[in-house]
């Protein structure tokens, strides 16, 4: 059930299939209803960081309710935002942290402008990491969002210094210490996640491409040659001149390659699709394993996108045992119709 979210004055929509197809012209809402269903899994927007965006205009608040079963079980989880609070709420009891809802459901959402994963800068797959590891490990989630926080601090402290220097060292220390420990945490998480997830990456993009490529993922960091409570002792002059803390978890990246060449410079469009199409099912994948439940997959207008031979293949996929309820967009019901074939649990919502 929508409330003021977005294009929504308001709407209540049942998703019993399988497999559902939100149908509609472009503007018809599609997305912002596919992404509604994102935002009671996450509390969050999957296409917008700023709350005020969700808010139908003229409204000043939106509200999201949506009913699961789990594990035989069904539960309400409402999601409000007004006036720059948000409240979550399960089975009608606020949430004390809304954190505790991270992990509850989860949802893999694939949309037209992920490519950047694969073209973009390291932030957008530092936070793609983070939202993964996030889920299945709480330490994690709760580590990160006080290395954030104290990372902020210190180079607030470091822009300080520029204006008025101080020969105490009792607040650095504590910055240092606190990033440093958080940091390893986070850096070993991040390794051991990759050890875990390759494999999968490696299956699904030779699903989908049928290619002979040699498939590797690299992750990058300061930790690798040092570790962070070194770094920060070392680089504080270079820090003090920049006026923000250059080393640490902050900086990891993950190098992306076929055949030992990067693919952001020598992948062909194919390619890269077969990539960030694999780098999500791998992730719904790992999530699935560690979870113990499926998460929902979200399409968003994707065959406008795929040629036949890379459409037919995530249908072969998606379409298998490991993968639960699928909820996608289309503006051609009848192109989906013919995908599916004469499935029977293929559901329509009309726009």
């Amino acid at each position: 059930m929508l409330l003021q979210y977005r294009n929504y004055s308001s709407g209540t929509f049942l998703f019993p299939d399988p497999v559902t197809c939100i149908a509609g012209l472009n503007g018809s809402g599609k997305t912002n209803l596919l992404d509604a269903v994102y935002y009671l899994c996450y509390t969050k927007s999957y296409f917008t960081a700023y709350q005020q965006n969700n808010v139908q205009s003229g409204t000043d608040g939106f509200r999201v309710t949506g009913y699961f079963t789990k594990e035989g079980r069904d539960e309400q989880i409402s999601c409000k935002w007004k006036g720059g609070k948000k409240e979550i709420f399960r089975n009608e009891v606020e949430y004390e942290k809304i954190t505790d809802h991270i992990g509850a459901y989860s949802a893999v959402m694939i949309a037209p402008d992920d490519t950047e994963l694969v073209t973009g800068g390291s932030e957008l797959r530092r936070r793609w990491v983070d939202s993964i590891l996030g889920q299945v490990d709480r330490d994690y989630l709760e580590k990160l969002i006080q290395y954030q926080r104290v990372l902020m601090q210190r180079n607030a402290w470091l822009k300080l210094q520029a204006f008025n220097p101080s020969a105490d060292s009792t607040e650095l220390e504590f910055y240092n210490n606190r990033l440093a420990e958080d940091g390893t945490y986070i850096f070993n998480q991040r390794r051991n996640f990759l050890v875990n997830f390759h494999p999968l990456l490696e299956d699904y993009y030779h699903k989908l491409s049928g290619g002979r490529e040699k498939l590797q993922v690299i992750h990058t960091s300061d930790l690798y040659e040092k570790p962070l409570q070194q770094w920060l002792d070392q680089s504080l002059q270079h820090d003090l001149r920049y006026q923000r803390t250059l080393r640490g978890i902050h900086k990891d990246d993950w190098d992306m390659r076929l055949d030992d060449m990067p693919l952001k410079t020598f992948g062909s469009q194919g390619q890269k699709k077969s990539y960030l199409f694999a780098l999500k099912l791998a992730q719904y994948a790992y999530l699935s394993n560690v979870q113990g439940h499926l998460p929902i997959l979200l399409l968003d207008d994707i065959f406008e996108k795929l040629d036949q031979n890379r459409m037919e293949a995530l249908l072969r996929i998606i379409r298998g045992d490991g993968f639960g309820q699928v909820i996608l967009t289309d503006t051609h019901p009848e192109r989906i119709r013919q995908a599916f074939g004469a499935d029977k649990e293929l559901g329509f919502i009309y726009l």
